[in-house]
């Protein structure tokens, strides 16, 4: 007799926040957990699909597979990311969801709002990145960019950084900067926040962690606004003049493989023939696992790339799934309970 139920515990944003999953410092353990796994050949890493709809604006819709072999888990990140929307339509420039299937019978396990996770995954991976990498000291960080991905990672990088005691904030809007500061004192009371009005020189010439996040495609970070010493945090796509790579005394990318075939400051650098591969110093997995030297003294000026990896993704979302199993959070239904055939 076979047994045609498929139970699958829905998960919205407000369950996985009730079941904790909003938690920086347990991001970055899961991020540094699964660029460990990846070092260790314990993933299975299909290449991204993505189509886009408007190359001028970027509008895409993504499609990012991953295994954790060792979970037998498989995760799928459906993300659509249209960066026009908070300036034209006044909505979110990200949205996502998420599936994970469980590798005993390849049953569905989970259907869960992903924007979240994605996120905090996108920031976690800066933090862990500016652990190794950014200045043991490091007082003042600087935003080019007042939304959700610049949010976020202020609390990874306060998570991996917790002597930052200053925070610059300049966008497009004085707007956006005062909702940065107002929302941000709440979660870090004990950082002092500089809007700048725009000035996004003033936001980063002073600052040991520069972080760009930013929905449009300008080269708006200047080299020579960029201090001995300093983090960069290069989060999207064209965010920095090609002299600010040229700068730099290492750059280290979650994967070079895969961010030299997309469209970001140092791919663009790669396919014009101005950065080759002997140029990149490091993937973050490399200095996470110690096989390549991190910081190695406070004048370097240090530049991450990330492109985002889906099987970080999907480690970082089963384990969120978990946290809602064990509190539980979401609504569990069954999408079959019977052959189609029985009446």
């Amino acid at each position: 007799m076979v047994d045609y139920s498929m139970p699958i515990r829905i998960l919205s944003e407000q369950d996985l926040i009730d079941a904790k999953c909003f938690d920086m410092k347990f991001a970055l353990s899961v991020v540094e957990e699964a660029f460990i796994k990846y070092a260790n050949n314990d993933v299975i890493f299909p290449d991204k699909v993505s189509v886009v709809f408007d190359q001028a604006t970027q509008d895409r819709i993504n499609c990012l597979p991953a295994a954790i072999k060792s979970e037998k888990v498989y995760g799928m990140k459906w993300v659509s990311v249209f960066p026009q929307n908070p300036h034209q339509k006044g909505k979110a420039n990200l949205t996502a969801v998420y599936i994970l299937s469980e590798l005993e019978s390849g049953y569905p396990i989970a259907f869960m709002e992903g924007s979240l996770c994605s996120n905090i995954r996108t920031a976690a991976v800066g933090g862990v990145a500016a652990k190794y990498l950014a200045r043991k000291d490091s007082k003042v960080i600087g935003f080019i960019g007042a939304g959700e991905q610049a949010k976020s990672h202020l609390l990874a990088m306060k998570a991996a950084c917790p002597s930052i005691e200053a925070c610059y904030v300049s966008s497009r809007t004085n707007e956006s900067e005062d909702n940065f500061a107002k929302q941000m004192s709440h979660f870090c009371p004990d950082i002092a926040f500089i809007k700048c009005e725009g000035n996004y020189k003033r936001a980063v010439e002073n600052a040991d962690i520069i972080v760009t996040a930013i929905s449009g495609q300008e080269k708006i970070l200047q080299a020579e606004w960029v201090k001995n010493g300093a983090f960069y945090c290069h989060v999207a796509g064209l965010e920095d003049d090609f002299a600010v790579p040229k700068k730099a005394s290492k750059i280290v990318c979650d994967s070079w493989e895969v961010v030299k075939h997309r469209t970001q400051t140092i791919s663009q650098m790669y396919q014009a023939g101005l950065l080759k591969d002997s140029d990149i110093y490091a993937d973050l997995h490399e200095i996470i696992t110690k096989k390549k030297k991190a910081r190695e003294n406070s004048d370097e000026f240090i530049y991450f790339n990330s492109v985002g990896m889906s099987f970080v993704d999907t480690l970082l979302a089963y384990r969120m799934y978990q946290k809602c199993v064990t509190c539980g959070t979401g609504t569990v239904m069954s999408l079959k309970d019977k052959s189609m055939f029985d009446m």
